[in-house]
C-alpha cells in the first residue's frame, strides 16, 4: 500500500487492481471462490446468527430450542408432562410425553423424518403440513441448530409402541435410526452437551432454567414440568399452575395491596386466541408482559400495542359515561391508565411474524386491531357487569393523572436548575477535567469520610467522585415528585446530566399506543456526562443497602444506564495484610486472607479489617478500588428476558409489604455464600 499522500504506481499486473483507498486486491475472482456451506455447517461456522452469540446466555439458548418443541406438542393439545434433566455430567435432557417425532421413512428424501429434523435447517411439522396449528418455533432451525452445536446429541423415541434410537456427532448422525426395543410410553426424549470448541464456557446457572419453565407453566396450566438437578438434589422443583397466567398476575403483585380481584377474559376471532388476566395495585409501577405462543415478547409488539390502546380507550369511555371525567376535563393518557397496573397478554396464532430467531417481538398487523377488539369488547363488559370495580380503576387513574402532571413540573425544576454550579453542587460534585464521556468515570461514595481518600485517590483528568449523605430514599416506596424533593437525588439527577425518566418506569406515551420506553422528554442517554458511573460503599451490610437504595433509584428512574452497562460496583477489600515494610496484599474476604496468610512465612505479618473507606488512606484505596489497572469492579445490567423476575424482585425487597420480603430472605438465606457481595 502507498504511504499518505503517495500516488500509487501506475503499471500493475493483470493479477491485480488498486481497490479503494489505495488497497490493492486481487482481481481473480471467480465461480472457484463461491462456497456452499451444506448442511448444519452454516450453524458451526456462524453460530450467532442462529441463537445470538457464544457466550452463558446462547449456551443456555439451546435449552430454549429444546424445551419449546415439546411446548409445542403441548399446544397441539398431546403432551403435559415435561421433565428436564441438568444431569451429573453437565449433560442436558428434556423428555415429553408428546406423539413422538415420526421416525418413518420420509418419501422424498428417502431417510428418518427423525433424521431431517434433527439434522436439516427449516425442517419440521410446522409449516402448514397439519402437524401443529399453532407453534413458536416456526423457523425450523431450532433443535437442528441444538444438534449442530452439540459435540453429540442423542434422541429416543417412543411411539407405537416401539423405541427408536439415534445419535449425533456435531450434528452428523453416526448411525441409521434404530428400532431399540417396545415400550408403553411415547414422547420424545432429547439429550446433549454442548460443543466446547464453539461455546465460550460449559456452566450452566439452574435458575435460568427455572425461570424459563416457570413462565411457560403459567402459560400451559394443563402441562406440569419437573426440574431435576443430579448436580443438587436441593435444587428440584416442579411447576404447575392451574390458574394460568392469573397466578402470573398475582404471583407479580404479592408485595402489594391489590385493589380489587384478578381481571381475567379468553376469547377467539379470526384465528387468533387472546387471554388476558390485569390486576391495579396501591403502587404506581406499570408491569406488562406479553407473550406469543408462549414466546416472552419481551420488546413488546402489536399484541402489547392493542392491548394498551383498548385499556385506555375503554376506561376514558367508561369514565365519560359515568360522568367520573367531567366535560372539560382531558382525558386520561396511556401511562395514567397503566399507574400500577399489572397486565399479562398471551395470543396464539397461526403465523407469526417475529424478529430474529430470537423472537423478542411480534410484528403481525392484523393482531393490533384484533387484540384491541378482544380486550376492549371483554373489559367493556366487564365494566358493565362490575360497576364497583370500574370506579376504583377510574379513580386509580385520576390520582396517577394528577401525580403525572406533578412529577412533570418537579422534573422540569431539577432541569431548570441548570448546571451543576446553580445547583448548589459545587461543593459536592468534584469534577474531572475530561469532558468526553467515553473517557470520564462518576465514583458514587458513601458520605463525606469516604470523598477525602476518594478524592485524593482519583485521576482528576478522568474521574469525578460524588459523596452520598447515609441512605438515599426508598423510591420504591415515594412517587416521583416526592423522591425529587430529596436533596441527594437532586444531587445525583444533576450531576449525571441525563434527567429522569419522570414516567416512573411506565411505558411513555401520548395516546395510549406507543412503545417508546425513553420517559418522553424527561430522560435522554445521549446527555450523560459520566461513561461509568461507579458505586463506592463500604464493604458492610450499610454499604450494602445503600447499593440496593442506589440500584432501585437507577431501575426506577434511569433504567436505560442498566441497559446500557453504565453501572458499576467497585469492591473495596476488607482486609490489608502487611508483611515486613515493602509486601503489602488485600483481601476481600476471610478466605482470601486465610489464603494470602498461608503463603507468608514471615512472623512480622499485620492484619487490619477496615471498617470503612474513611479508614483507608488514600494510596489503599487507589490501588485497590479506583485504579483501572488493579481495581475490581462488578458490572450491573438487566436480563431482558426475566424483566418480571427482577420487576418482582424489587417489589419484594424494597416495596412496603413485609411479609414477602421475609420469605423471600428465609427461602433464600442459605444460598448466600458472601453477604457482602452477593449479586
Amino acid at each position: 500500500m502507498p504511504k499518505e499522500n503517495e500516488k500509487p504506481q501506475a503499471e500493475q499486473s493483470e493479477s491485480q487492481a488498486t481497490g479503494k483507498m489505495g488497497r490493492q486486491v486481487q482481481s481473480d475472482y471467480t465461480s472457484e471462490n463461491i462456497q456452499v456451506l451444506e448442511g448444519l455447517e452454516a450453524v458451526r461456522q456462524r453460530p450467532s446468527m442462529y441463537i445470538g452469540d457464544t457466550g452463558p446466555r446462547g449456551l443456555h439458548h439451546l435449552f430454549n430450542e429444546v424445551l419449546d418443541n415439546s411446548i409445542d406438542e403441548a399446544l397441539a393439545g398431546h403432551c403435559d408432562t415435561i421433565v428436564c434433566i441438568l444431569h451429573a455430567d453437565n449433560t442436558l435432557s428434556i423428555q415429553d410425553n408428546g406423539r413422538g417425532i415420526p421416525v418413518d421413512i420420509h418419501e422424498k428424501y428417502g431417510v428418518s423424518a427423525l433424521q431431517i429434523v434433527m439434522c436439516t435447517l427449516h425442517a419440521g411439522g410446522k409449516f402448514g403440513g397439519g402437524g401443529y396449528h399453532v407453534s413458536g418455533g416456526l423457523h425450523g432451525v431450532g433443535v437442528s441448530c441444538v444438534n449442530a452445536l452439540s459435540e453429540w446429541c442423542e434422541v429416543t423415541v417412543e411411539r407405537g409402541g416401539k423405541k427408536y434410537f439415534q445419535k449425533y456427532h456435531r450434528g452428523a448422525p453416526e448411525s441409521d435410526v434404530k428400532e431399540i426395543g417396545t415400550t408403553k410410553r411415547r414422547g420424545t426424549t432429547t439429550r446433549w452437551v454442548a460443543d466446547s470448541t464453539i461455546f465460550e464456557t460449559a456452566e450452566y446457572d439452574s435458575k435460568r432454567f427455572k425461570e424459563r419453565i416457570r413462565e411457560l407453566a403459567y402459560l400451559n396450566p394443563v402441562v406440569t414440568f419437573y426440574f431435576v438437578n443430579e448436580q443438587n438434589e436441593e435444587d428440584n422443583e416442579t411447576f404447575h399452575f392451574s390458574d394460568g397466567i392469573k397466578a402470573l398476575v398475582e404471583n407479580v403483585n404479592e408485595a402489594h395491596d391489590s385493589v380489587h380481584k384478578t381481571i381475567y377474559f379468553k376469547r377467539t376471532k379470526d384465528d387468533l386466541e387472546a387471554e388476558a388476566a390485569l390486576q391495579y395495585h396501591s403502587g404506581y409501577k406499570e408491569t406488562l408482559l406479553t407473550f406469543a405462543n408462549n414466546i416472552n415478547t419481551i420488546e413488546g409488539g402489536t399484541h402489547a400495542t392493542g392491548a394498551k390502546t383498548a385499556l385506555t380507550r375503554v376506561i376514558n369511555a367508561y369514565a365519560r359515561k359515568m360522568n367520573l371525567l367531567k366535560e372539560k376535563e382531558v382525558n386520561f393518557l396511556g401511562e395514567d391508565v397503566r399507574g400500577g397496573l399489572t397486565m399479562v397478554v398471551a395470543v396464539k396464532l397461526l403465523h407469526p411474524q417475529f424478529e430474529g430467531q430470537t423472537k423478542t417481538k411480534l410484528g403481525n398487523s392484523e393482531v393490533e386491531g384484533l387484540v384491541n377488539s378482544i380486550v376492549g369488547e371483554s373489559l367493556s363488559e366487564f365494566f358493565d357487569e362490575n360497576p364497583a370495580v370500574a370506579k376504583r380503576i377510574v379513580e386509580k387513574a385520576v390520582l396517577e393523572q394528577r401525580a403525572r402532571e406533578a412529577a412533570r413540573k418537579a422534573a422540569e425544576a431539577v432541569k431548570r436548575s441548570g448546571a451543576v454550579e446553580s445547583y448548589g453542587l459545587a461543593g459536592k460534585l468534584s469534577d474531572c477535567i475530561e469532558k468526553d464521556p467515553t473517557r470520564t468515570e462518576l465514583f458514587i461514595v458513601e458520605g463525606d469520610s469516604a470523598a477525602g481518600p476518594a478524592k485524593g485517590a482519583r485521576d482528576r483528568r478522568t474521574q469525578a467522585v460524588l459523596p452520598i449523605k447515609g441512605k438515599i430514599l426508598n423510591v420504591e416506596r415515594a412517587r416521583v415528585d416526592k423522591a425529587l424533593d430529596n436533596e441527594e437525588i437532586k444531587a445525583l439527577i444533576s450531576s449525571l446530566g441525563t434527567g429522569i425518566d419522570y414516567s416512573i418506569g411506565r411505558e411513555h406515551d401520548t395516546n395510549g399506543d406507543s412503545n417508546g420506553r425513553n420517559g418522553g422528554d424527561g430522560f435522554d442517554l445521549s446527555k450523560l456526562r459520566y461513561g461509568k458511573v461507579i458505586i463506592l460503599t463500604d464493604a458492610d451490610v450499610d454499604g450494602e443497602h445503600i447499593r440496593t437504595l442506589l440500584l432501585t433509584f437507577f431501575y426506577r428512574y434511569m433504567k436505560p444506564l442498566l441497559e446500557n452497562d453504565k453501572i458499576f460496583l467497585a469492591k473495596p477489600p476488607l482486609f490489608t495484610i502487611q508483611a515486613g515494610k515493602d509486601e503489602r496484599y488485600y483481601a476481600q474476604d476471610e478466605a482470601e486472607r486465610d489464603q494470602i496468610l498461608k503463603g507468608l512465612k514471615k512472623k512480622d505479618v499485620r492484619v487490619t479489617r477496615f471498617k470503612g473507606l474513611g479508614e483507608m488512606d488514600a494510596e489503599q484505596l487507589e490501588e485497590t478500588a479506583m485504579n483501572p489497572v488493579s481495581r475490581t469492579l462488578v458490572q450491573i445490567g438487566l436480563d431482558k428476558e426475566n424483566e418480571a423476575e427482577t420487576e418482582r424482585m424489587f417489589s419484594r425487597l424494597m416495596g412496603e409489604k413485609v411479609e414477602p420480603r421475609r420469605e423471600f430472605i428465609e427461602k433464600h438465606a442459605k444460598e448466600v455464600t458472601d453477604l457482602d457481595w452477593h449479586y
